[in-house]
């Protein structure tokens, strides 16, 4: 079946998932998905941690804005870090690939619209997995930023090394800004992939009513 191609509405997805691609980005380079507030701890461990996906930073006070004590950085081989910062970790990575990816078929698909080079088949292929990338990519943001919000509503803890001077489980913990990022993230991605799939939609077909002969 022939399918008909918008390219503006295509152009709409693709400005949809570079803005939940670059939010995506931007939330993995962030630490506050979880702020834990250290109140009734004697110095220096007293204050505000803020621990990201990538990194942990420490505060003195409860005052996020001011400038960090200390950021440290964590590599797959810290053994220290739980399975959820772990997997969200992948999850993001992956994320950010897909919807690189999918970008990708996306420009390369419009460009064969622009250009004339209409072969329906291939362009339609090319929208349909860029579209179902975004999808997954959305998903995967959405899962991470779950399981984050499921660990601070049941205030996990984390045995970070004793040279952070963090405790195991702070008196306090809630969810950080970046999570908002990260939920608009997830949410561009979705909309751009279901957009690109359903803007493939078949022609209309013209019914003629039938003249009745007297």
């Amino acid at each position: 079946m022939a399918f008909f191609i918008d390219p503006n509405c295509q152009v709409v997805s693709f400005v949809l998932n570079t803005l939940g691609w670059m939010f995506s980005m931007i939330c993995m380079g962030l630490a506050k998905w979880r702020l834990w507030y250290m109140e009734s701890i004697s110095a220096p461990s007293q204050g505000l941690a803020c621990i990201g996906m990538w990194k942990l930073c420490t505060y003195q006070s409860a005052n996020h804005h001011s400038r960090p004590i200390a950021c440290h950085r964590y590599t797959y081989s810290d053994t220290y870090l739980p399975l959820d910062i772990r997997i969200a970790q992948n999850l993001l990575l992956a994320a950010s690939l897909l919807g690189l990816l999918g970008k990708v078929l996306m420009v390369t698909g419009l460009r064969r619209v622009y250009a004339g080079q209409l072969q329906k088949d291939t362009t339609c292929n090319l929208f349909f997995a860029s579209g179902v990338l975004s999808i997954v990519a959305g998903a995967f943001i959405l899962i991470a930023v779950i399981w984050n919000y499921h660990s601070v509503m049941n205030e996990e803890g984390i045995h970070f090394p004793p040279s952070f001077q963090i405790p195991f489980r702070p008196d306090r913990q809630e969810i950080g800004s970046t999570v908002p990022v990260a939920v608009l993230a997830a949410f561009l991605m979705l909309l751009s992939g279901l957009l690109t799939i359903s803007f493939q939609q078949p022609p209309n077909i013209e019914v003629y009513p039938e003249v009745s002969q007297v």
